[in-house]
């Protein structure tokens, strides 16, 4: 299944969508704890992309590229191994920028005041899907 994102600036998915992609299932909500950040691999615009997932406390789960968007690198420091702060931040393992969660804003480092890119998902039946953005 594949998905397209804007990459153009804009955040979130983009509403075109290949045939049958709406949906991917990207983990089961049990799989993810609370405050716990994870990685995923899923085909966009025909390249398997990296993406980052984070359970916040309350339970809602928010979705990005895995890019940092200062260089264009991924954040992990190895595949689904992120850093991240004692203040419960998302540190970039390059360069260093850090970023506010569930937000995924740029709140100190060389991209300060630019933000993580969004991907739409929807939690249904207890499986966490990349959806089309309204």
């Amino acid at each position: 299944m594949e998905a397209s994102i804007d990459r153009t600036g804009g955040a979130g998915v983009s509403s075109s969508l290949n045939e049958g992609s709406a949906g991917t299932v990207l983990a089961n909500l049990q799989d993810l704890a609370p405050d716990s950040v994870h990685a995923r691999e899923v085909w966009i615009d025909g390249e398997l992309e990296a993406l980052i997932l984070y359970r916040d406390a309350a339970g809602d789960v928010q979705g990005w590229l895995n890019i940092c968007p200062h260089a264009g690198r991924r954040l992990d420091w190895s595949p689904g191994q992120f850093l991240r702060s004692k203040q419960g931040e998302l540190v970039c393992a390059v360069h260093g920028a850090t970023f506010a969660l569930p937000q995924g804003a740029c709140v100190a480092g060389p991209c300060r005041g630019e933000s993580l890119r969004k991907v739409a998902l929807l939690c249904e039946n207890g499986e966490i899907r990349l959806v089309a953005a309204a």
